[in-house]
């Protein structure tokens, strides 16, 4: 009776750790992209900070843009699953690439479909999910990263639409993007419950797009500062009632998360892939170093870290697909993965010994990659406040039936 009441009570009925068809044959196709489109030319484009067009491109052809989405707004209509499976064989090659696929999957195209007006849906989605325009998620500034509710963008409501004013910066996409939705403070009296988001059109006067940064990884992704200078926003391109913005911004990154935990997770298990592979190969005293204990030790660590992480990132996205609440998993799942990906990518590279610090071999890249994952979509220290919240709050978010 005990067991049975453990079991019930904890919601491990039906545990099933196969993916399905559909899922496996998601994951085959991004891991055959990766390798035979994604990996030529992967070391070029990161050393010369190349924007991947033509790979952009493809990955909208193959419905990599929009997997969550509608199939009537153009998407794939696929569940969180197997959009973590993508992001994970993409983020073992190209993290550049993979990052694309997250803002434009977590943020920008399940934000609107979510919590976006019909015709906004009508007029934006479609051309989202095709891969025809690039979307950007605005809301860190220089004074308001990890601190949301901090907004010096101000949007002035003039009756028939609202005037824009700020500046925006580590906007992801933000020089190819043709679509910005844009965090903005509206009345400043009323704090988190006066912030609201937009639909900007990048072509729109007074949008101006500073410099690209130069970046420690993810270097052919292009990172911008974004003003905006009074520029008109229609009142049709609000998202959501008067208020909402704050609310919007928090669902989103609660997704967002789920994606950025796979790109760590898919950056470790990458490393760790090329470290085993190293290593059967590396002669030192008369055999492979992987039969030497200091090495088989470590890739043990290693596989154990990431498949570890592997069940957080998959349980938080399995608690998306099945509507039960998922932002602390989320935030547990990057944190983890976070962890696991800067830590083991560090360890492969010292598998390699001197190989590993040249470009040739991608661990010194896979490493440099590895360490935004601690940072965008909330920091480390952020994931462990909203965790700790949730823990105070007696909120573990166990599925239960």
């Amino acid at each position: 009776m005990l067991g049975r009441y453990i079991l019930k009570t904890f919601g491990i009925y039906n545990m099933d750790f196969r993916l399905n068809e559909d899922q496996l044959a998601v994951k085959e196709a991004a891991r055959d992209f990766a390798q035979n489109e994604l990996k030529p030319g992967v070391i070029e484009r990161d050393s010369s900070m190349t924007y991947p067009t033509d790979q952009v491109k493809a990955m909208g052809d193959l419905g990599f843009l929009g997997m969550m989405v509608d199939p009537k707004y153009g998407g794939s209509g696929m569940d969180t699953i197997s959009y973590v499976l993508a992001m994970e064989e993409l983020s073992k090659v190209d993290n550049s690439c993979s990052v694309i696929v997250s803002v434009q999957n977590s943020l920008v195209c399940w934000g609107l479909e979510q919590f976006g007006t019909e015709e906004q849906k009508q007029k934006y989605l479609t051309r989202l999910t095709s891969g025809e325009w690039i979307g950007a998620f605005c809301l860190s500034e220089p004074e308001a990263g990890s601190d949301a509710t901090s907004q010096r963008t101000t949007a002035e409501d003039k009756g028939d639409h609202y005037l824009l004013n700020g500046t925006k910066n580590w906007i992801t996409s933000g020089g190819t993007s043709k679509l910005h939705l844009v965090v903005a403070q509206t009345d400043k009296e009323k704090g988190h419950r006066g912030i609201n988001v937009f639909i900007v059109e990048t072509d729109w006067d007074g949008v101006d797009i500073g410099a690209k940064e130069d970046k420690l990884g993810i270097r052919s992704s292009d990172t911008h500062t974004i003003m905006y200078s009074n520029v008109k926003v229609p009142k049709e391109n609000r998202i959501g009632e008067d208020g909402f913005g704050f609310k919007f911004a928090m669902k989103v990154l609660s997704g967002g998360r789920i994606g950025i935990a796979a790109q760590a997770l898919g950056i470790a298990q990458g490393a760790y892939e090329l470290a085993v592979a190293y290593s059967k190969e590396r002669e030192a005293f008369g055999k492979p170093i992987a039969e030497h204990q200091a090495i088989a030790f470590k890739l043990a660590r290693m596989a154990s870290d990431i498949e570890a992480a592997r069940m957080l990132v998959y349980r938080a996205a399995w608690l998306k697909d099945t509507g039960q609440d998922y932002a602390m998993a989320s935030a547990m799942a990057k944190l983890k993965a976070s962890d696991a990906a800067m830590k083991h990518t560090v360890e492969a590279v010292q598998i390699h010994g001197g190989y590993g610090f040249v470009k040739e071999y991608h661990v010194e890249r896979l490493m440099r990659d590895a360490k935004i994952t601690q940072i965008y979509e909330g920091t480390t220290e952020i994931q462990q406040i909203v965790i700790s919240r949730s823990i105070l709050k007696g909120q573990l978010e166990l599925p239960i039936e």
